[in-house]
């Protein structure tokens, strides 16, 4: 296995087996959809992140340009929408050494089945003390309909402690299975999604509280959303979307990212900036 394009020295390249996922976590993922807890960084790793992120969300007008995205309803209302941003990675050394890291690319590909593992992109979720703003109730998947097949995975590390009082992710257990639903707006009220919901689909949502350093890892299909951080605490999380090594580009009309040169349709979603990051 080739070792991985290192810029820092945070993440050593450990053995893969160091990192690979029980048996019965493989059985909750694929029967819940995602599984919680899984360890990720450790303390020196979680403040070199941290504070990654915070240069970045300190002077995003002037890393916007670099940036694959920076949401616009947030951009529009800050004070009502949660900071969200694509592209870290792009920008910031730390955050393009940590898509490599084999606590992340060793356990999805384990629960994708893959030997080898592409980087789909990195988003980055921030939400101060007492901010209202919400993330919708989604699938992942319904915004990367541009990708065929659907074989990707998503992993979400905290930066800070994680609870219902904070604005912790919640999930839908077994929503994986419903199909796929529409694609909501970022700004959508957080339950919008509910009156699309299949018939007979259950709605039991459950939370995820997490340790800072500590992942929630999810199917790209299951139902998961947030809500205001009612505290004094931030919460902050950097989420690390993966993809099988085939997957295909389904709608060639515009790149698949701002700032990727286009790909036509049918060839292999691959390049610099979709790089195989395992195996």
């Amino acid at each position: 296995m080739a070792r991985p394009p290192f810029r820092t020295g945070l993440f050593p390249a450990l053995p893969p087996e160091r990192f690979r996922l029980t048996a019965a976590l493989v059985e909750a993922f694929h029967r819940d959809g995602f599984i919680s807890g899984i360890p990720v960084l450790d303390a020196t790793q979680l403040a070199a992140v941290r504070g990654a992120v915070d240069r970045i969300t300190a002077d995003l007008e002037r890393f916007e340009p670099r940036l694959y995205e920076v949401e616009a309803a947030h951009r529009q209302r800050p004070g009502e929408v949660v900071c969200h941003f694509l592209g870290g990675f792009l920008v910031d050394d730390v955050l393009h050494d940590l898509i490599w890291h084999r606590a992340v690319t060793v356990p999805c590909a384990q629960l994708l089945g893959v030997d080898r593992l592409r980087f789909w992109h990195d988003q980055v979720f921030a939400k101060p003390p007492h901010h209202p703003g919400v993330v919708p109730w989604h699938q992942d998947y319904s915004y990367w309909t541009r990708t065929a097949p659907a074989c990707h995975i998503t992993l979400n590390v905290m930066l800070d402690d994680a609870d219902e009082h904070n604005g912790c992710v919640h999930f839908v257990p077994g929503s994986q299975h419903w199909g796929l639903l529409p694609k909501l707006p970022f700004d959508a009220p957080v339950e919008a999604i509910l009156p699309l919901l299949p018939a007979g689909a259950r709605w039991q949502p459950v939370a995820a509280p997490l340790r800072a350093g500590h992942a929630t890892i999810h199917h790209s299909h299951t139902l998961h959303g947030s809500y205001g951080n009612r505290t004094d605490r931030w919460r902050r999380a950097v989420v690390l979307n993966y993809m099988g090594p085939d997957v295909r580009v389904a709608d060639g009309t515009a790149p698949l990212l701002r700032g990727v040169p286009a790909l036509p349709v049918g060839a292999v979603v691959a390049g610099a900036h979709f790089p195989i990051v395992l195996g």
